[in-house]
């Protein structure tokens, strides 16, 4: 006999759980967003328990006696989404993507599949917003070998784990997991209750069976991941895939990575046989105008596991308004009122009546501290009118105090630097390579001031 459920309730725009029905969310505030859930039961009405991940029960183990084979990768055959990835898929692995419609998932991940299908091994893709031919026809239009791929068209989170016990692949494609349904909860699908069980069931199937998972998510306005928070700690990666300025090129970020390292980019460029992989992505981002101009000055990145050299543009004006702006495009808009402060305290450079505009061209998102003196040295650049040399580039970080506090990895920045023609370097002295690096001059400094003059002299 089937045992009676258990009944929950659960928030559909926070994802809160309560042990009763209340009219307003304690958590977020809403009203009438408080609806009945039932919890997974052990049994269906039949009395068989679920295929999903009711397999055999978990035991004790040593962690010296854990299997590492078990943590081998199967490669996607595309070098950039391999990178991101942290080398490859591991067994058993749940990959969360997400991307604005039209960005590319489904398309980077049917070209992965194939590739992986070409080498013998089982793939399923399970698409629950495509019909089978849409997929075929992109298929076809991308040049794909679609011999070895199996599809599927199933919603059904209990139906799809039916399916992969009789199939066994090794990487299946779920698209996108917005759509999918547990039969326990009662929600229609896309809802937080429905996204976070369905998730869940999927990756402790994955665990157990050592299947590795794509679940394709949906994104909000703000470019958010759509669906519960507890959908990112679900999954043990989520990479976001989004477009460039330039509408031909798209990143893809690691914003979570149980296995790689957090942060690391992947570029690719569309095209009419899908995306194809940028194996200079500093290139792309250093199209330069012909005509050397005030405020642009380059500096050296280092994202995930790699340097990646970007122009940053700087433009001061005279105020009109007697309101001055300050407005940063690319990195932290305080940060730049931090700099400001500073260059106007140790560098004796005042912007108070100026309006101020920075901009990291390419749509690249700075995240960390290494862009400082670059900054300022396009700011100052504008203000005075004065061009920075094409051949030159500026990393190190500004402290409070003036000092220019030296960077993570700083001789490989410096090298690849050197690589793309630059020969001047202005970078913390803590930075300073112990050997010349050929065709590169560097330019040590301490403080703010010693930038400035050096700057001055170039």
């Amino acid at each position: 006999m089937a045992k009676k459920a258990k009944i929950g309730f659960v928030c559909t725009e926070c994802g809160a759980d309560f042990p009763r029905w209340a009219g307003q969310c304690g958590s977020c505030g809403e009203w009438n967003t408080v609806k009945e859930v039932r919890l997974g039961s052990s049994q269906t009405a039949s009395g068989n328990r679920h295929s999903g991940y009711a397999g055999s029960r978990s035991e004790v183990q040593l962690l010296a006696e854990v299997d590492l084979a078990k943590a081998e990768r199967i490669s996607t055959g595309i070098g950039e989404f391999d990178r991101v990835l942290g080398g490859g898929i591991v067994f058993g692995s749940v990959v969360l993507i997400g991307g604005a419609p039209g960005a590319g998932k489904s398309t980077i991940l049917l070209q992965a599949i194939a590739r992986i299908a070409q080498r013998n091994e089982a793939v399923l893709y399970v698409s629950g917003e495509e019909s089978l031919q849409q997929i075929a026809e992109r298929a076809h239009r991308l040049g794909l070998p679609v011999q070895n791929i199996k599809m599927l068209a199933e919603t059904s989170v209990q139906r799809i784990c039916d399916v992969l016990n009789q199939e066994h692949p090794k990487v299946l494609v779920i698209d996108s997991i917005q759509v999918m349904h547990h039969q326990d909860t009662e929600s229609a699908p896309g809802s937080v209750s429905q996204v976070r069980e369905s998730a869940s069931y999927l990756t402790q199937y994955a665990k157990r069976h050592g299947v590795s998972i794509f679940l394709v998510g949906h994104v909000t306005k703000d470019q958010s991941l759509a669906g519960p928070m507890t959908l990112s700690h679900i999954v043990d990666t989520q990479v976001i895939l989004s477009a460039t300025d330039d509408s031909r090129f798209r990143v893809l970020r690691a914003d979570k990575n149980r296995f790689g390292s957090v942060g690391e980019l992947g570029f690719f460029a569309m095209e009419s046989t899908g995306l194809k992989e940028v194996k200079n992505p500093s290139a792309m981002f250093l199209s330069r105008s012909e005509k050397p101009s005030s405020g642009s000055v380059v500096t050296v990145l280092w994202e995930g596991t790699r340097p990646l050299l970007v122009e940053i543009q700087a433009l001061v004006t005279e105020c009109q308004y007697g309101n001055p702006r300050r407005l940063a495009v690319g990195f932290d808009q305080n940060r730049l009122a931090m700099l400001l402060a500073v260059l106007s305290r140790h560098g004796g450079i005042f912007t108070a009546n100026d309006e101020i505009y920075a901009n990291v061209v390419g749509g690249i998102k700075v995240t960390e501290t290494s862009s400082d003196l670059a900054i300022v040295a396009g700011i100052v650049s504008s203000l005075k009118d004065k061009v920075i040399a094409y051949d030159s580039f500026y990393f190190g970080e500004i402290g409070l105090n003036g000092e220019i506090r030296p960077v993570a990895n700083g001789f490989a920045r410096l090298n690849d630097a050197a690589k793309h023609g630059f020969k001047k370097a202005i970078i913390p002295k803590a930075n300073a390579p112990k050997k010349s690096i050929p065709g590169l001059t560097v330019f040590p400094v301490t403080n703010l001031a010693e930038a400035l003059g050096v700057m001055d002299e170039s």
